[in-house]
């Protein structure tokens, strides 16, 4: 017999993964609670604009984190606005520790909560962000056709992304603040090739400046010399790492070396009964649309984990306590 105080699925985040979850453990039928400590939509709500959202040509990110909200609640999804502080992996349920001491029981759990790109910390950077600033050459590159950008970092994910954006840019000036790549030797050799590419060693950005219309240029200094200088480019794309929120991963889920959770194509981790998806897994892309596959991936298997594991539970039950379950 099922508790009734038990929930068939906690989803933990409310990003475009954690949402799209929601709406699917709704539509299957799950008692399921979504919590999230901020604004729902996660970092949806920094962009300034989505364009690679199927079936909206141009939609502010803040608009829809709006609409996958709102989708989300028409089904009935019950949100709690609390700070999850622990992850107690059980036999039978898993509990999820809230800040105000509350603990919630579940059959299954899906981590949706997300990463935060590693930043430079310096002066124009967090006002300028979504109106210049980026920290993703695939969701912002197409702002920027035959403009003039400014690539921060030095390692493949840099490299890679200087690749993507010689496609669409004018020009590209990759700032590195040593004299050698760490990305690797084939990513090196390709973007030495790159003519649109120019490499500015021994330099690092210290602020970036913006007029009325955005992002406008930037202040740099050589490690070396100290010497300062100016530089005018439409937009900013920092890529110094990035960094998945993993502190609330139970102890034993496997993790990669950079702290992303590993699992299985169905987003299961290998703790029966929890999930991660989105900014939070280990997979080569990162975008509003793949957490949202993640979401509805994570939230099916969950429903078929939590059917599985009811229906079991009712056939070790007695046979009078089987009748009056039904």
């Amino acid at each position: 017999m099922s508790d009734p105080d038990v929930y068939d699925l906690i989803i933990i985040g409310g990003g475009p993964g954690g949402l799209t979850a929601g709406i699917y453990a709704m539509r299957a039928a799950l008692k399921t609670v979504l919590i999230e400590v901020g604004l729902p939509g996660g970092q949806m709500n920094n962009s300034d604009s989505v364009e690679n959202w199927p079936g909206d040509e141009h939609i502010g990110g803040a608009d829809l984190a709006i609409k996958f909200s709102q989708h989300a609640k028409s089904y009935g999804l019950e949100v709690i606005s609390q700070e999850v502080v622990d992850i107690e992996p059980g036999l039978d349920f898993h509990t999820v520790k809230l800040a105000n001491g509350d603990n919630l029981q579940t059959y299954a759990v899906i981590m949706a909560t997300g990463g935060n790109p590693h930043k430079l910390n310096i002066p124009g950077e967090e006002e300028q962000y979504g109106k210049g600033v980026s920290y993703c050459a695939v969701c912002d590159g197409f702002f920027f056709r035959d403009k003039t950008v400014v690539v921060v970092g030095g390692g493949d994910t840099a490299a890679e992304e200087s690749l993507y954006l010689a496609k669409l840019a004018k020009k590209i000036y990759l700032v590195h603040r040593r004299d050698a790549w760490r990305a690797g030797a084939l990513l090196q050799q390709r973007v030495k090739a790159e003519c649109k590419i120019e490499i500015l060693w021994n330099s690092v950005v210290t602020q970036i400046r913006a007029d009325d219309s955005g992002v406008c240029g930037v202040d740099l200094q050589n490690t070396q010399t100290g010497e300062k200088s100016k530089l005018s480019t439409d937009g900013v794309f920092i890529f110094i790492g990035f960094k998945p929120n993993n502190k609330l991963v139970p102890a034993g889920t496997k993790m990669n070396a950079d702290g992303y959770v590993v699992t299985d194509e169905k987003c299961e981790t290998n703790a029966p009964g929890i999930f991660a998806i989105g900014d939070l897994r280990e997979k080569y892309f990162r975008q509003i649309v793949i957490s949202a596959a993640d979401g509805a991936t994570a939230a099916m298997t969950a429903a078929h984990y939590v059917e599985t594991r009811k229906s079991a539970e009712a056939c070790e039950l007695p046979e009078a306590l089987q009748t009056e379950a039904v």
